[in-house]
């Protein structure tokens, strides 16, 4: 039987040019459902995506978001990611850059590049993302105020929550705790697992409320009831603590549906003192955090995210 010539099917097609030596060309293409996605990355010349940190700003809260800007560009390889301090900047935190001024620098340069490529439109300067699980009426007030004093045209994307990834989130910061159990699909118990749970949050009755919609992703992952409460509301986590226990739970924890910058030193571990009841760690730079900051300034730029998972947020 003779043996076939010429190359196997989908390998590199070998030419002659004109001096007779062997000339590679491209591999065909793969078609069909099979073929291999094309590698994701950011558009050239897209918007900076800037994080707007709140609270006072600290090494352990650039520690964070920086891991959290990582992880993001990991998420979008080329995106140009930067960070900004809601309280940064100014004389008492000259090494923690103010919102305001990493927004009017990203303008300047976008604008240069649109003056060196001969665009009249430079477009927005950059897209803020706050580090915010839910929504704060007053900390936005100020992210939109340092948005619109940087002349910058920067966009302001919405809050990271509600979304089936913080209760996620929250469901992994309570197994480390020893609060819940790791996993659903095994049936072992945890010796110190609550059997109610007190999601705490800060920004007034609309976090509360945004807190309570992830709170109840949450009860149904654990399977236990699950109440929203501010943490900045004076009593808050002490009557809903009484609440779920008058409603037959024995063994609370304190959930902290927060980030963490956002979050005064000391008021997470008086509230859960004064509740009578253990409590988890903030989110922190938990890996869905840095997923749905990425998926919120693709929204905002209307980049497709494919094979993320992500879903949609719960309004």
């Amino acid at each position: 039987m003779s043996s076939p010539t010429g190359p196997a099917p989908g390998s590199p097609r070998i030419d002659a040019d004109a001096s007779g030596l062997p000339v590679r060309m491209p591999r065909t293409r793969q078609s069909g459902r099979h073929r291999k996605p094309e590698p994701l990355a950011a558009p050239e010349g897209a918007p900076a995506l800037v994080l707007a940190v709140p609270g006072i700003p600290t090494p352990a809260s650039r520690s964070l978001a920086e891991e959290v800007s990582s992880i993001a560009r990991s998420e979008l390889p080329g995106l140009d990611a930067r960070i900004g301090y809601v309280d940064g900047g100014g004389h008492e935190f000259p090494e923690f850059p103010s919102l305001e001024a990493v927004l009017a620098q990203g303008a300047a340069e976008q604008k240069a590049r649109a003056a060196a490529a001969g665009q009249p439109d430079p477009g927005p300067g950059a897209v803020v993302v706050p580090l915010l699980a839910g929504p704060d009426s007053a900390l936005l007030r100020r992210i939109r105020q340092a948005i619109m004093n940087s002349a910058s045209g920067a966009e302001l994307t919405d809050v990271l929550g509600p979304h089936p990834l913080l209760a996620e989130a929250l469901h992994v910061r309570l197994s480390e705790a020893g609060l819940a159990r790791a996993d659903r699909a095994r049936l072992f118990t945890v010796a110190t697992a609550a059997d109610g749970i007190i999601l705490a949050t800060v920004g007034g009755e609309e976090a509360v409320q945004a807190a309570g919609i992830t709170g109840m992703l949450l009860s149904a992952r654990l399977a236990v009831p699950v109440l929203a409460a501010g943490l900045d509301e004076e009593g808050a986590i002490a009557r809903t603590a009484e609440q779920l226990r008058a409603s037959g739970s024995h063994q609370l924890a304190l959930a902290p549906y927060l980030i963490g910058p956002e979050l005064a030193d000391g008021l997470l571990g008086a509230a859960a003192a004064e509740a009578g009841c253990a409590s988890a760690e903030a989110l922190g730079a938990y890996g869905a955090v840095g997923r749905l900051v990425v998926s919120n300034y693709a929204a905002k730029m209307g980049i497709p995210l494919p094979g993320q998972g992500l879903g949609a947020p719960v309004r």
